[in-house]
């Protein structure tokens, strides 16, 4: 599938950390549970997003062919500071400084260390788009603000995750993958409010193989239908089957089996 150019990437880690910033200072209780990662509370969600992103600085400021454990990367775990809006904002947008500045620098080509299997800062620019871009609908969510992503972004998003799901799969590495597997189910989505030129469908067949995907209006055993954005974040567990805009026909069970079983990355 046709990825995003490489700047793209960059210029869009740059606009999600704004983003993200805008949640930090809009006076936002930091202190509140984020819904859909109940674990966090809204500052613990940003400082892990702006630990990644310090993280991948690291990996590709030193052209790491090994990972880089956590406790080595200055500030990864964010200010000193807690429950301080102001300084965990100056934090996040050093983070997104650096990060890019890292990106641009390298180029897309650069080998590097990944957990993927695909070795370049290519893969570094396109995954931490969007790590960012779902974990800002996180912190949006939580805050109670709106979210809009840019249309080829979303559309990227999904296709990366389908990538990632068929990787996970073929690595054997989480058992939860394992049973997305069987004849005969297949699940499609359909982007409501998208261009054509985005062809912005999925089907997704589970096959005793594994998961094999492709862009395209199929029949399937199920559909899930509605606008981008909000297809994009119920495929990623941010939002219910039955938020309003989106529909789902045919055999819900298997969206749900999916989607508790396709809880990774």
């Amino acid at each position: 599938m046709t990825q995003l150019a490489y700047d793209r990437y960059c210029d869009e880690i740059a606009h999600q950390v704004r983003q993200l910033s805008a949640v930090v200072t809009s006076g936002a209780d930091l202190s509140t549970t984020v819904p859909t990662c109940p674990d966090w509370s809204l500052e613990e969600l940003v400082r892990h997003t702006g630990g990644a992103l310090r993280w991948v600085e690291a990996l590709v400021r030193t052209r790491a062919q090994e990972n880089i454990p956590a406790e080595r990367i200055p500030l990864a775990e964010g200010p000193e500071a807690q429950g301080d809006p102001a300084a965990l904002n100056a934090w996040l947008l050093e983070t997104g400084r650096i990060v890019v500045a890292a990106l641009r620098e390298a180029g897309p080509d650069i080998k590097v260390w990944t957990w993927a299997g695909i070795p370049d800062t290519g893969f570094w620019a396109r995954r931490m788009t969007h790590e960012i871009t779902i974990h800002r609908a996180d912190a949006a969510l939580a805050a109670g603000l709106p979210y809009e992503v840019a249309p080829e972004v979303a559309v990227d998003a999904l296709d990366e995750w389908l990538q990632i799901v068929e990787l996970i799969q073929r690595s054997k590495a989480v058992p939860a993958a394992e049973e997305l597997r069987g004849p005969g189910r297949s699940i499609h989505l359909h982007a409501t409010d998208a261009g054509p030129e985005l062809n912005a469908e999925w089907v997704v067949e589970l096959t005793e193989e594994g998961v094999v995907w492709r862009r395209g209006h199929e029949k399937a055993t199920v559909v899930l239908r509605g606008p981008l954005t909000s297809v994009l974040l119920a495929f990623y567990r941010r939002l219910p089957l039955d938020s309003p805009g989106l529909e789902v026909l045919g055999e819900r069970e298997l969206l749900e089996f999916w989607l508790e079983r396709a809880t990774f990355g």
